[in-house]
């Protein structure tokens, strides 16, 4: 009798006919510890009967017996189908994480190639020539981020997505057809520049088209889309081995998912939010009942109203406006969690991993990098999963105390004599174990979570801001990295990693604020109002 009452039947009898059979009443209470029988109310759906036990895994709650039909909706009913309430946003958010695909590319198509880049244009051998191919890109990335805010509170998300196509189409053709120096270096630059400005529309365009309950999972899809990328660089890199002229058709094909970015986005809605700031209240509400579903309209509507009334909207906003609270505690949040995610040492790991492989006895670099990738690969699923379930602060304060704990790893190998065999396995699983935690946190979460802390008006502004900071950071961890560990040796540079992990893990404890299951707005209010009263 228990075993069979577990299973939810797909139609339920009402309460009135279970009055009529008197003799279960005894059996269901003596199983389930029902309640004595409460007089029905018709005052309000508020007043809904609950048959809940005291043991809540053995019986569901009921949730609405006011339905036409008069039967029961069991929470296990509408928990089934809430789990497929990502699916109508998931395509608008899988073109827009396109741009994401780009960036892990192109963030691979330069590393095995570089040596017969330089060869056949003329600067083999010339380090400074070979990391000026490289850094133009983050040159480009950092005034693409500082423009991108701008852009988008006029143009929209949907056609400033599709306009930053151009330079990336241009850059990967220009660099393909390359036949000098300056050429490459054009290209780059043009690919950074639109690399730089999806770094910031994305995460924001995501954040405001995702229902609340998804929102960090779809979110999750800018880390996977990079891994995914940075995965078919290093593949079609393969090639490059035995064709010295690889590299041009690996350029051209890069140019491929750009088309396919400004097609999709022709089909794309645009953020509501942005909808209804622009005055086009009848589109938003349309994009709303179409992603969020009818019955969220009018909550959602009076939502945005109620935030345009009291904090105006980004179209007007200024840059000065970072500078006054509350505008300027998030903006120095999110410019310090940049800082601190690229001094924690990311992009220099990922240089070194290839020669930690290497001293394992991986030769083969490219076979060294897929490692790393599929490791990213694999911390971004772990992410997909849990940033909803577990909470944006978990997640990334339990990813930067596991980096830490890596890089203390990958220290005592190297500081501790030791067995060689076990030197090499320790470093490597320190390097793996890093990848892995950043994936999982402090990678997707920080791009995440920083759109959530922002107030509508100053959105995109504060993430321009915050990614500026990140290619700054960048490029200067990439210029000092190499010298550092001459200078100093690897094992005090990466103590230094864990203990910025540390200090990161610290700063996320004590100035983030969960934002899971909480609409962009309620986050908002929440905030202007815990300002309010400090003030």
């Amino acid at each position: 009798m228990r075993a069979a009452a577990t299973v939810c039947c797909p139609s339920v009898p009402p309460f009135s006919s279970i009055r009529t059979a008197p003799a279960l009443i005894p059996i269901l209470r003596a199983n389930y510890s029902l309640p004595r029988p409460l007089r029905a109310q018709t005052s309000s759906p508020q007043s809904d009967f609950k048959a809940y036990s005291a043991n809540k895994s053995q019986l569901p709650e009921v949730i609405d017996s006011s339905s036409d039909n008069g039967k029961l909706v069991w929470k296990e009913e509408i928990n089934q189908n809430d789990d497929v309430g990502w699916l109508p946003a998931f395509p608008h958010v899988l073109v827009a994480s396109m741009s994401n695909f780009l960036f892990g590319f192109h963030i691979g198509v330069m590393n095995g190639p570089i040596l017969s880049i330089a060869k056949e244009l003329g600067f083999e051998g010339n380090s400074i020539l070979e990391g000026l191919v490289v850094s133009i890109f983050i040159a480009g990335a950092f005034i693409g981020s500082a423009g991108a805010g701008y852009v988008v509170d006029r143009l929209g998300f949907r056609r400033t997505l599709q306009v930053d196509t151009i330079p990336l189409i241009l850059g990967a053709i220009l660099s393909a057809q390359a036949l000098s120096l300056d050429q490459l270096l054009w290209g780059r630059f043009f690919i950074g520049l639109g690399i730089g400005a999806n770094a910031v529309l994305v995460p924001i365009y995501i954040s405001e088209v995702a229902p609340t309950k998804y929102r960090g999972s779809l979110g999750s899809l800018c880390q996977i889309g990079t891994c995914t990328g940075i995965i078919a660089s290093l593949c079609l890199g393969v090639f490059s081995e035995s064709d010295p002229h690889w590299w041009r058709t690996m350029l051209y094909i890069a140019s491929v998912p750009g088309f396919i970015l400004a097609f999709g986005m022709q089909f794309a809605v645009d953020s509501p939010r942005w909808l209804c700031k622009a005055g086009k209240l009848d589109d938003a509400k349309e994009v709303i009942s179409n992603l969020w579903g009818p019955s969220e309209v009018d909550k959602s509507i009076e939502e945005f109203q109620s935030v345009l009334k009291n904090d105006g909207g980004d179209l007007d906003s200024r840059w000065s406006e970072l500078l006054e609270e509350p505008h300027s505690r998030v903006a120095l949040i999110g410019g310090t969690l940049f800082v601190l995610q690229q001094f924690a040492g990311i992009n220099a790991v990922l240089y070194f991993s290839s020669l930690t492989f290497k001293d394992a006895g991986v030769t083969n670099g490219a076979l060294a990098s897929l490692y790393v990738g599929l490791t990213n690969f694999a911390g971004a699923l772990c992410a997909l999963y849990l940033v909803d379930r577990q909470g944006r602060q978990k997640l990334i304060i339990g990813s930067y105390l596991g980096m830490a704990i890596s890089m203390f790893l990958v220290v005592y190998a190297i500081s501790f004599p030791m067995d060689e065999e076990l030197h090499n396995n320790l470093s490597i699983l320190g390097t793996i174990l890093y990848m892995l935690t950043y994936a999982i946190g402090a990678g997707p979460v920080t791009g995440l979570i920083i759109p959530e802390l922002s107030s509508s008006r100053t959105r995109g502004k504060i993430m321009s801001f915050s990614f500026s900071v990140h290619w700054v950071c960048n490029f200067l961890v990439g210029l000092f990295f190499l010298e550092l560990t001459e200078k100093f040796g690897v094992a005090p540079v990466y103590g230094s990693f864990g203990a910025v992990s540390i200090l990161a893990a610290l700063f996320s404890y004590s100035f983030l604020v969960e934002t899971k299951g909480r609409s962009l707005e309620e986050i908002e209010m929440s905030l202007n109002s815990n300002f309010a009263k400090r003030d």
